[in-house]
């Protein structure tokens, strides 16, 4: 089953995909949410062995996806004692156990000018 999440006007609209149109599931609040389309039926596997930076942008009974960059990555959800918030900034890894470990994301460095 395709699921992509829409985000315009403060709203986070998740659709699926059945006999190629696309169906409104659920609406709510986008909250901290950039505006634009997230194809999350593209995500890939989390890969256990790394540790995932970027923004929880949904979650449902099975998995919890995570934009990284222009990519997506799903975690099990299973795997979380409790589940990141939607639009927060995560750093997520995986102990021994293979259980989620949450993490503010680290600050990137950045060469800005201020006033």
């Amino acid at each position: 089953m395709k699921q992509r999440l829409l985000v315009m006007n403060g709203q986070r609209i998740v659709q699926t995909e059945q006999g190629g149109a696309w169906t409104n599931e659920k609406v709510d609040k986008a909250g901290a949410l950039k505006p634009g389309i997230y194809n999350l039926y593209m995500a890939k596997e989390a890969d256990k062995g790394q540790k995932h930076d970027g923004m929880i942008v949904h979650s449902d009974s099975r998995s919890v996806y995570q934009q990284i960059g222009k990519n997506f990555v799903m975690h099990d959800r299973q795997n979380f004692d409790k589940v990141p918030e939607v639009g927060a900034s995560k750093s997520i890894s995986y102990d021994a156990q293979g259980k989620a470990v949450v993490a503010a994301e680290a600050a990137k460095l950045s060469r800005g000018r201020s006033r």
